[in-house]
Order: structure tokens, then sequence, then C-alpha cells
């Protein structure tokens, strides 16, 4: 009987990376990346023998079959999601997330797969100045934070018809580090180039995790022995917008200014900037939603992980220490 990962969503940037961490591990005898695109990250482990490649869109009903698999063993992954935002119509985050959970979890029941880790987001809990944990209340105000919560739910029913099944939900905050294609790596960029202006003195705490230390904190989750496990990712301690780019300044040895600009201002400016952009035909990072988000805190607390003494290997300083190691060519700005 084989032990086997079936990562749905396994071509993107977490899953990429989640896959080269149980390859070094031999955590599985087999590993099926089900996807819509083809892989993106980590293309290495993507080319190891036990690792196979089926093109799949989670939105429909899935047909994938694997004979003589260890049940109470093998996992599923649920990474499948549109999540980018902005950059989807409104109604495309329902038409995906839903009905992705709904059948990824119809495949777990007919499998007989045992066990889920599914990949929700902070976005439920909404915007607040207070911090967050796992036990504070969601109030989610976007497409996506509101497909991930009904996402979660799915998930949950599935963990309910069963006492043998077991279900992970990890919320993770903002991802970044090697090839990252996300916001941390543009203020990089920009801090290189002299164009990052931060939000209102940038006083402000911004949840944030390097991917390695959540895919560690999946496998740490993976080897407890509860049925449910809902938790947060990020790393602990934060550090506030402005140190992170003090910090990230010092190391990489930029020197040009940063500028401070209230986030009202700044969001005028993107908004002129987004319509130049359209008119010339031109797409452009700099949008009038990711300013605003910009200067909301996201002050996330990994509570579970700290209570359950989970070790917090990638301080923002570290963090980019190691990933200039790793991928130096990240740097070569």
């Amino acid at each position: 009987m084989n032990k086997i990962a079936v990562l749905f969503g396994g071509s993107g940037y977490i899953g990429g990376h989640l896959l080269q961490q149980l390859l070094k591990g031999n955590y599985f005898d087999k590993y099926f990346v089900l996807d819509i695109g083809e892989p993106k990250y980590c293309l290495q482990s993507h080319k190891n023998e036990k690792v196979v490649f089926h093109n799949l869109d989670v939105r429909k009903k899935i047909s994938f079959h694997e004979n003589e698999v260890d049940l109470a063993n093998s996992w599923i992954f649920n990474f499948a999601a549109v999540h980018r935002e902005p950059g989807h119509e409104y109604q495309e985050y329902f038409n995906t997330n839903i009905p992705g959970a709904e059948n990824v979890c119809e495949f777990a029941r007919k499998s007989g797969i045992k066990n889920i880790l599914f990949t929700s987001s902070i976005a439920p809990y909404g915007k607040s100045l207070q911090q967050r944990t796992e036990t504070s209340a969601l109030y989610p105000e976007t497409a996506y934070g509101i497909s991930k919560a009904l996402a979660e739910k799915i998930h949950g029913i599935w963990l309910s018809e069963d006492k043998k099944r077991r279900l992970i939900i990890v919320r993770p905050s903002v991802i970044f580090g090697p090839k990252d294609p996300g916001n941390v790596y543009r203020m990089i960029k920009s801090l290189k180039k002299g164009t990052f202006i931060l939000p209102n003195g940038g006083k402000v705490i911004k949840g944030y995790g390097y991917i390695y230390g959540l895919v560690e904190s999946m496998l740490f989750t993976m080897q407890k022995e509860d049925r449910f496990i809902l938790y947060n990712y990020a790393e602990n301690p934060l550090v506030p917008l402005n140190e992170m780019v003090s910090i990230t300044k010092e190391q990489l040895n930029f020197k040009k200014p940063t500028l401070m600009i209230p986030v009202g201002l700044l969001a005028i400016i993107a908004f002129f900037i987004q319509l130049a952009s359209k008119l010339l035909g031109k797409s452009s990072d700099i949008h009038p939603v990711r300013v605003r988000k910009a200067g909301f805190p996201t002050n996330i607390k990994p509570e579970y992980l700290i209570k359950n003494n989970f070790h917090f290997n990638y301080s923002y300083p570290e963090a980019l220490k190691h990933w200039k190691n790793v991928a130096p060519e990240d740097f070569e700005l």
C-alpha cells in the first residue's frame, strides 16, 4: 500500500515549496500534483521520479483515481484558489474557491483518504486595529475573504462526517521568499529604485511569513494527533513596516531615500496612475485597493504555534539572510 500526497494547486508557490520539503524528508511514496497550470516553482522537485503531474481544474468534478493507497496515512493538500487581490472580478473568487473546496472534499470522500491540509487566509478576519488570533471573530469584507471563510466551512463538514478524519486549516499572512511573486519582493525592488513610499510613516504592523517557516509549520502540525487544527501563520515576533524597510535597506545596502505619504493621498495618486496605465494599454502594480491595504494593519498572532512550542526560525532579518543564501540571483536587481 502506497502512502501518497495529493497536492491540488501544487504548481503554485506554496505547493512547490512544500513538495520540495516533503521529498527531502521522504514523507510519502508517491506525489501527485494536480493543477490547471504547469509547475512554476521548485521545478527540480517536479522532475523527481516519485512526482506525477496531472492537468486538472478543481472547478469541475475530479476524476483522478489511484489504487493501493494507505488511506490512513496519505494526505490531500488543497492549495487551489483564486487569490490575487485585486486582480480578479468579484465573482471569480466564488466561482473557483467554493466549488474547488466542494470538489476536493468530494474527492476525499470517494478516495477514502483520511487527512486534508487546507490553506485558507487571514482575509476572513477582515480589517481590525486589534491583534487577531485563531479565536478572533471573522468579519470578511472582500470576495476573497468571504470565499475562503466559506471554503473553511466546507472542509469542516467533511471532517464532521467521520471520526477517523483529520483536518488542518492554516491561515497564512503575506508569504514571501525565493522567487517571491508578491508584496515583499515588490517592496524590495522599489526600495532599490528609491520609489517605495511608506504609508502614514510605516508604523503599521503587516503580518508576513517566510515560505520556509510556513512549510515547517505544516510539517509540525501534521505530526500532531489532533483531529482538527486551525492555526495562523505569521512570523513571531512581527516588526512594523518601517522597521522592515530599515532592515532591508541595511542588509542589502540600499541608499536611496524612502518617502512617507498619507494613505489617502497615495490612493488618489494610485487611482490616476491606474487610469493612465489603462489609457496607454499597460498594466501597473500600483492600485488604489493595494495602497489602502498597505496602510491598514494585519497584526496576526500565531497563537496555536506559540502555545505548542513551535520554533520560529525566520525573523525578518534571518529570513532575508536565508533568502540571499538560497537564491542570490533574486537580489541581482
